[in-house]
C-alpha cells in the first residue's frame, strides 16, 4: 500500500503524490489516467487542473521537481501584477484568498484581493484550492518520453516508467518541456526588430541596471591582454535590434528578513572570490547600492530581487538552460544557488567591503520559517524565460503596445515590457550590461486564442498557457505568475471544451470559449465593459482643464488609456489639471482616481472634489496603489458637469500623475 509521508503526500513507486482526487488504489495504478494530464505545477499549472476540475472533468499534474507552485510559492511574493484589476478567474480567487488567509475573513466575490505574501500562506491556499477541486499532484516525474496516435498525445511516461494517459493535456512547465517531446515547434532566444517589426527587442545597451561608475572588464585593470574578469563575454556587441540565442538572466527570489531568529548568508561550497571582483571595483569606483531589493511581503519578510549592475541576476549563466537535460539542469541551478549565496556572503563579510556594506548587509538574513526543507534557500530557480513555442500567432510589442488589437483574447496581460540584462559585455574598454528593457505598455492587452495552441498537424490535444507563442520582448510583459494562471484557467477551459465536442483544441469555437471564460470570471477586454452609472475621464478627454505644463509619459505601465501625464516635478502650484464628468443623472456617486505609481513620485497630492455640497480635500500617495482605482469617498452630485476632480500639486514633494478620474453611481 502507499505510505502517508507530511502535507498530505502519498510515496507511489518512488514517487510522491499530493493526494487527492484519486483513491490510493488509483494513484498507484501502473498506468494512471485522466481527462486532462498537466505538465508543471506552477501556478498556471495548478490553476489549469482547478479548472477541469471545477467542469467536472478528472485532472492530474505532474511535476519534475518536489516543489509546487512555481514562483509564486517560491519566494515572488511582491507579485508583478501590472493593472491589478485585470486579474480575474481564478487568478483573482487565489489572491482574495491570500488577502482572507491573512484577515481572517471569508472569502467571496467580492473580496479584497492581496499581492505581496509570504511563501508559505501561497502554498497554504493552493493547498486548500487542490483539495476542494480533488486534483493530485505528482512530484519527482520527469518525462521520459510521449506517445502519440497521429496529431495526439497519448500518454506521458516518467524516468521511472510511470504512464499517465490523458484525452487532454497542457503543458504549464517554465521549460516547455512537454511541447518539446509532443514534436511542437519553438524557438529560444532573441529575434532581430526586424522579424515582427519591433523597436525593443534583440541587442539593447541601455540604462537599466547599469554601471553607472567606470569599472574595467579585464584581470588587471586597464590591461587586456590580462584578459577578462568571470563573467564577461569576448563577443564584440552586436548592432541594437540584432537577434541572438541569448535569454535573460534568471536568479534566485530571496525571502529575507530582519528578525533575531534569521539564519545568516551561508559561505557556500565552492565559493569564489573572484566571481565578485567587478562589484567590488565598482564599490571602490563609488556604489554604494543597494545590492538587492527589499519588497516586503508580511510578517517582516520581503520578496528580494536583483538591483542594479552587479547583482543576484547570473547574467550569462543561463544560455544552456532551456533545452538541457535534467541533469544539466540541476547543475546550472545549483551554480545560481553558489553564485547568489556566494554573493550575499561576499557583501556580509568581505573585508575590502566598507562596514557600512557588510553590516547593513548582514543586518538581513534567510527566514528560518520559510523553505524549510533547504536551510531558508528558495527552492525554485527563477526561470524568466526558456522555450517559446511557435503557432499560429506570435504575441509582439505591436499587440503589447494596443497598435495591433488580437480578435480571440483568453486573458489579458499588463505588466511592463520587461527584460533582464542578457550578457555582459566591454564597450570602449569598459564593462557594460546588455539586454536590460522597461518599457510600459498602455494598459491591460488581450492575449491571442491562437498563441496557447501549437499547429494543429503538431498536436491537437494540447495547449501551452506559460510557453506561448510570443516574442522575446512581449514575452518579458506576459511571462508574470498572475497571467499564467489566467492562461491556465483559459487553456483548461477550452481543452474540457474541445473534449466535449470531440474536437481538436485549435477548433474550438471562439465564440463559444469565449462566453464560458466570461461565465467563470474572467476579463477579456479593457477598458472593462462600463458598470451602470459608471463614467470614466481620461487624462485626454476634451472636458479635461489644465493650467501650467503637463508631459506625456508611457514610463511606467497600468496607466489607463493611451498614456498619463505628469507635472515634471516642477511649477509647484502652477500646474493643476481637472477632470469634469457627464453625469448622466443625479445622485450619490463613488470618485475614483487612477495613477501610475513609482518611488519618484509624491506622497501628499492634494485632491479637490467638487460636489453638490461643496468641496472636498483629499490627500494621495502616489507612491504606491499604481494602477488601480482608488477610492477617494462617496459624493451627491448633481445631472450634468457641475461636478468635478481637481489635482494640484502646491507643495507636492515629487511628480505628480494625472491619469484618469472615475465616477460610479451608488444611490
Amino acid at each position: 500500500m502507499p505510505s502517508i509521508s507530511r502535507r498530505g503526500l502519498l510515496r507511489v513507486g518512488g514517487l510522491a503524490v499530493l493526494a487527492s482526487g484519486l483513491s490510493p488504489s488509483a494513484l498507484a495504478a501502473p498506468v494512471v489516467s485522466a481527462d486532462l494530464v498537466v505538465y508543471g505545477a506552477t501556478a498556471g499549472g495548478l490553476v489549469a487542473a482547478i479548472q477541469a476540475r471545477r467542469m467536472g472533468r478528472t485532472a492530474v499534474v505532474l511535476e519534475p521537481s518536489n516543489h509546487l507552485g512555481g514562483l509564486t510559492t517560491g519566494g515572488l511574493g511582491q507579485t508583478d501584477s501590472g493593472t491589478a484589476a485585470s486579474i480575474k478567474g481564478i487568478a483573482g480567487e487565489f489572491y482574495r484568498r491570500i488577502h482572507a488567509a491573512y484577515a481572517g475573513t471569508p472569502v467571496t466575490p467580492t473580496s479584497p484581493a492581496r499581492f505581496t505574501f509570504e511563501p508559505h500562506v501561497a502554498r497554504t491556499v493552493f493547498d486548500e484550492m487542490l483539495a476542494a477541486a480533488g486534483v493530485p499532484v505528482y512530484f519527482g516525474l520527469r518525462l521520459a518520453t510521449v506517445s502519440k496516435s497521429g496529431n495526439r498525445l497519448v500518454s506521458v511516461i516518467g524516468d521511472n516508467g510511470q504512464a499517465f494517459q490523458g484525452l487532454m493535456f497542457v503543458d504549464a512547465s517554465y521549460e516547455g518541456d512537454l511541447m518539446d517531446r509532443a514534436g511542437v515547434s519553438w524557438t529560444v532566444g532573441r529575434e532581430s526588430n526586424a522579424t515582427y517589426g519591433e523597436t525593443i527587442n534583440g541587442v539593447q545597451v541601455r540604462s537599466g541596471h547599469q554601471f553607472n561608475f567606470p569599472v574595467s572588464p579585464y584581470v588587471v585593470a586597464g590591461s587586456p591582454s590580462s584578459g577578462l574578469l568571470p563573467g564577461i563575454s569576448s563577443t564584440p556587441v552586436a548592432p541594437a535590434g540584432s537577434g541572438d540565442g541569448l535569454i535573460q538572466a534568471y536568479n534566485y527570489r530571496m525571502c529575507l528578513t530582519q528578525a533575531a531568529s534569521r539564519l545568516p548568508f551561508p559561505r557556500p561550497a565552492g565559493y569564489d572570490a573572484a566571481r565578485y571582483e567587478l562589484l567590488l571595483r565598482y564599490v571602490q569606483a563609488g556604489w554604494n547600492g543597494p545590492f538587492f531589493t527589499t519588497h516586503g511581503v508580511g510578517a517582516g519578510k520581503t520578496d528580494s530581487n536583483n538591483n542594479g549592475a552587479f547583482s543576484t541576476d547570473l547574467i550569462g549563466g543561463n544560455y544552456a538552460y532551456p533545452t538541457a537535460s535534467y541533469a544539466v539542469r540541476d547543475s546550472i541551478a545549483a551554480d545560481h544557488r553558489t553564485y547568489q549565496q556566494g554573493l550575499m556572503w561576499f557583501l556580509a563579510n568581505d573585508p575590502r567591503l566598507p562596514a557600512s556594506i557588510r553590516s547593513a548587509t548582514a543586518s538581513w538574513g534567510l527566514a528560518a520559517d520559510e523553505f524549510t526543507t533547504s536551510g531558508g534557500w528558495p527552492p525554485q530557480l527563477y526561470v524568466r524565460e526558456a522555450r517559446r513555442m511557435i503557432s499560429a500567432h506570435v504575441m509582439t510589442e505591436l499587440n503589447c503596445r494596443g497598435q495591433s488589437p488580437i480578435p480571440d483574447p483568453v486573458g489579458l496581460a499588463s505588466y511592463t515590457m520587461d527584460s533582464h540584462n542578457c550578457q555582459r559585455v566591454v564597450v570602449g574598454g569598459l564593462v557594460k550590461n546588455e539586454g536590460d528593457v522597461q518599457i510600459g505598455v498602455p494598459g491591460p492587452y488581450g492575449i491571442s486564442y491562437r498563441s496557447i495552441v501549437p499547429a494543429e498537424a503538431q498536436c491537437a490535444n494540447l495547449l501551452v498557457p506559460v510557453c506561448l507563442a510570443a516574442s522575446h520582448v512581449a514575452y518579458g510583459s506576459i511571462r508574470m505568475e498572475p497571467v499564467f494562471m489566467i492562461l491556465g484557467q483559459s487553456a483548461a477551459t477550452a481543452a474540457m471544451l474541445a473534449l466535449t465536442a470531440s474536437s481538436s483544441v485549435q477548433a474550438v469555437p471562439y465564440a463559444t470559449l469565449r462566453a464560458r471564460l466570461l461565465a467563470d470570471g474572467q476579463l477579456l477586454q479593457w477598458p472593462p465593459p462600463s458598470a451602470p452609472g459608471e463614467v470614466v475621464v481620461d487624462s485626454h478627454d476634451p472636458s479635461v482643464t489644465r493650467a501650467g505644463t503637463w508631459v506625456s509619459s508611457t514610463s511606467i505601465g497600468g496607466y489607463w488609456g493611451t498614456d498619463y501625464e505628469h507635472d515634471g516635478n516642477t511649477a509647484k502650484g502652477v500646474n493643476r489639471l481637472r477632470f469634469r464628468p457627464s453625469l448622466p443623472e443625479a445622485g450619490t456617486y463613488t470618485v475614483y482616481l487612477r495613477w501610475t505609481a513609482d518611488p519618484n513620485r509624491a506622497s501628499n497630492v492634494p485632491i479637490d472634489i467638487v460636489h453638490s455640497a461643496g468641496v472636498t480635500t483629499r490627500s494621495v500617495d502616489q507612491r504606491g496603489s499604481g494602477g488601480s482605482w482608488v477610492s477617494l469617498g462617496s459624493y451627491a452630485f448633481a445631472a450634468g458637469t457641475g461636478g468635478s476632480l481637481l489635482i494640484r500639486t502646491e507643495n507636492t514633494n515629487g511628480y505628480v500623475i494625472a491619469d484618469a478620474a472615475r465616477w460610479l453611481r451608488t444611490a
